[in-house]
């Protein structure tokens, strides 16, 4: 059963690597958003694993975007080394606020997450100089000149990456670890946990891995603007996606939005001024219906198949 897993799973790698050998770029363009949001998604969900809810994804997303768009357009970097610079201009921020942040718990630590988006952007907006005030900031060129084959591979090959981070993290000690944080904080410090350590770590792995995707994401549109690179967007869809597919695993996140991300689209071509209304019931319905997610859904009737065919052919042996 195992191998069967490892087959399809292998399967799908290599006809999403193939993908632009075939597709052309309106296609890529909806998968390239798909793995944007798809990585959102598991970060916001790895910090979740924590028991912390936190709402800064966006805030994140958008300081590595800026960090790397200014150091293309001011400081002449090239575009792939801005990239990296902006996941660790982000990190190192989280790292310094997180001696702040993560002292707080459940609601307190969310709004002020929550707020720092709203910081983040108002501070951009009063430096005009630097970095083009409201109007925000045209970079010189998109990232591999627009060609969208390689944006494809470059957000493909970062998406596996985080989800190859989450694969980690849930078969590593640190997995117990924040687990039983997320239980029961006490018990976990008064068995040696050294709590605020393993919050941070997960704080600074999680916004350094938005910060890049941040960055990829103004490298390959050329322009960041504080409106549109702080959207709530970058928030709500990925929280969206991970609570459809299923929180506290890797595989629920990557489902999620690969089909909240086919189905948003669809909807969009379909009924251009109440997308948004259909694409908000059905995030309702499968939340009241599947509170567990999809993949735990269909799991677990699939499990119940197999029982009830176990029964069966037992019955049918006496």
């Amino acid at each position: 059963m195992r191998n069967k897993a490892m087959l399809i799973v292998a399967a799908f790698v290599i006809a999403a690597a193939s993908l632009p050998l075939f597709a052309g770029p309106y296609f890529l363009s909806v998968f390239n958003t798909i793995f944007v949001y798809m990585s959102l998604a598991l970060t916001w969900d790895i910090m979740l694993r924590t028991g912390q809810l936190s709402y800064g994804t966006a805030g994140l997303f958008g300081l590595g975007a800026y960090a790397s768009a200014l150091l293309v357009a001011k400081a002449g970097l090239n575009p792939l080394v801005s990239i990296a610079a902006g996941g660790a201009f982000a990190g190192l921020l989280a790292f310094f606020l997180g001696f702040g942040v993560l002292r707080l718990r459940k609601i307190y630590f969310s709004i002020t997450t929550l707020a720092l988006t709203t910081v983040f952007s108002v501070i951009i907006r009063n430096l005009p100089r630097l970095t083009g005030g409201a109007s925000g900031t045209v970079l010189p060129r998109a990232l591999f000149n627009g060609d969208p084959g390689k944006n494809y591979w470059m957000i493909y090959c970062l998406a596996l990456a985080v989800i190859a981070i989450s694969v980690w993290l849930s078969k590593s000690k640190t997995h117990y670890a924040i687990n039983a944080i997320r239980n029961d904080e006490i018990t976990a410090r008064s068995s040696g946990i050294d709590v605020f350590k393993y919050l941070l770590f997960i704080f600074v792995l999680t916004s350094t891995i938005q910060g890049v995707i941040g960055a990829f994401y103004a490298q390959q549109y050329a322009f960041v603007q504080p409106e549109a690179t702080f959207s709530m967007n970058f928030l709500l869809l990925p929280l969206a996606m991970a609570l459809v597919g299923g929180v506290y695993s890797t595989i629920g996140p990557v489902v999620g939005a690969v089909l909240l991300g086919l189905v948003s689209e669809y909807l969009k071509l379909i009924m251009p001024y109440g997308h948004l209304i259909v694409y908000g019931i059905i995030i309702v319905l499968v939340v009241l219906f599947m509170p567990q997610g999809i993949t735990r859904a269909f799991a677990k009737l699939f499990t119940r198949k197999m029982q009830v065919g176990g029964v069966d052919s037992a019955s049918l042996r006496d």
